[in-house]
């Protein structure tokens, strides 16, 4: 039996999906407000201008999102998705040479972002509990006279010539994205601002889909190619991935500005201008499906709910609108997933809602701060990134460099590597004994920095 009545989540885009499935399991109605129209089609909405470009499921999304949904897997595929292991499948350039490609039992999902969120809504929308209101926007949140606690929100259904209405609450989950306006509603209810963290990349990359042919796979030697930019003077990078639908979906963007033309001979100039020539090779040859997109990230954004003084009660921000990073990382989804995941642990130990914001956001925030680290380090390898940056960065991105070269001969320092990549372990894993000992041991015996292809290996110990 559900604790609670009703659950309002803002944002129908996978944060706030996710969380729409969790919340369902403690309350008795939850209803999702989506400003845009939701299509029953795999689909980017008006509202979402990155969902056109490529995105990747880490290992710990993955996981989380079966947990929630245990057909997941089979209906990706069924969709069209491409599972590999994730060792074998990457043809990634790094450090001056590939990683190797070896067998990690560590299974990885491609497809594209409306797929991804389209089959779960399906399953969201399925559960008898839950329901959408699209073509909404929320205007502000409503308080309790003494503004102690969020009792709803007041909404304009824009479906409806602009119908005002105001819908009661137990609980308001704020999941929507980077552009949330709950700062600015804080302060309206005479909350302070939570503090942000902001590191300046001018991120900014272009996309554009391909036909993808039979023999393809074989041609690269895996089902994906990535090529990462060569720190810190090479501030450009490519990603190769196929998606349902036999295409194939191409990013290319750099730091500090440098991102990629739209013209089809500036698209391919600058994917002949990456690290390695993989990436070039296989666009001379492939038939173009669509026009080059661009997108702009200026920078990361963390908000730090978790340092406020006060909070409303039956109010929660999660997801990009807690945090958003660099999108070549792969990270936004995951870390959502795992925000949501957390609150449903925090929900299943407590037995009021009282209080609930400061518990979750202190919880919340200890999850976000390992993406946080991963992402701005890596951001902090170019000069020109600005912002608050944590001591012993340096020293800790000259260790990954290692780390890297060695995931070029050592199977067993590549699949930690991944481990941490995916949010499946800590970062300190990478310093455990063990893997120090033979990232040492590959930095002695390095060979030449080459951009040899990588042999096909099986896990040792």
């Amino acid at each position: 039996m559900s604790k609670y009545t009703h659950a309002i989540v803002i944002g129908g885009s996978l944060a706030g999906l996710m969380a729409a499935r969790v919340l369902s399991d403690h309350f008795e109605r939850v209803t999702l407000i989506e400003r845009d129209t939701v299509s029953n089609l795999p689909e980017a909405r008006k509202g979402q201008p990155q969902a056109r470009h490529l995105h990747g499921l880490l290992g710990k999304g993955l996981e989380i999102m079966t947990h929630y949904f245990p057909d997941l897997p089979a209906a990706l595929q069924d969709g069209g998705a491409i599972f590999g292991d994730m060792g074998l499948s990457m043809r990634w350039f790094t450090n001056g040479g590939y990683r190797l490609q070896f067998e990690s039992d560590l299974l990885g999902a491609l497809m594209s972002r409306p797929l991804l969120e389209w089959t779960i809504r399906q399953r969201v929308l399925r559960l008898s509990n839950v329901r959408v209101i699209d073509e909404c926007a929320v205007k502000e949140p409503i308080a309790a006279p003494d503004r102690s606690r969020v009792i709803g929100v007041q909404v304009q259904r824009r479906a409806e010539n602009g119908r005002a209405e105001i819908l009661d609450a137990d609980l308001v989950v704020d999941a929507s994205g980077r552009g949330s306006s709950s700062p600015k509603w804080l302060e309206a209810l005479g909350y302070a601002r939570p503090a942000e963290s902001v590191i300046k990349i001018d991120m900014a990359y272009a996309t554009r889909l391909y036909r993808r042919r039979p023999d393809d796979f074989e041609l690269i030697g895996g089902n994906l190619i990535m090529i990462s930019p060569d720190a810190p003077h090479l501030k450009r990078g490519g990603f190769f991935f196929p998606i349902e639908g036999d295409r194939w979906i191409v990013t290319l963007g750099g730091w500090s500005g440098e991102g990629a033309p739209v013209d089809e001979q500036g698209f391919l100039d600058y994917a002949r201008s990456l690290a390695a020539p993989d990436i070039y090779q296989m666009l001379i040859k492939l038939e173009p499906l669509s026009d080059i997109i661009t997108h702009k990230l200026p920078s990361n954004l963390r908000r730090h709910y978790e340092k406020l003084d006060r909070f409303p009660d039956g109010y929660l921000v999660l997801g990009d609108a807690v945090c958003s990073f660099n999108p070549v990382y792969g990270q936004g989804m995951t870390s959502a997933a795992m925000q949501v995941a957390e609150l449903d642990r925090v929900l299943q130990e407590r037995q009021s809602l009282n209080g609930l914001a400061p518990h979750y956001f202190k919880r919340s925030a200890k999850i976000v701060d390992l993406p946080w680290q991963l992402a701005a380090g890596e951001d902090f390898r170019f000069p020109e990134t600005t912002g608050p940056k944590q001591h012993g960065t340096d020293f800790i991105n000259a260790y990954v460099s290692r780390v890297n070269r060695a995931t070029h001969s050592d199977p067993v320092v590549h699949r930690a590597f991944l481990e941490v990549m995916n949010l499946m372990k800590p970062a300190p894993s990478l310093m455990r004994p063990r893997i120090l000992w033979r990232v040492l041991r590959a930095g002695r015996s390095a060979k030449p920095r080459s951009a040899m292809r990588g042999t096909p290996v099986s896990q040792t110990s």
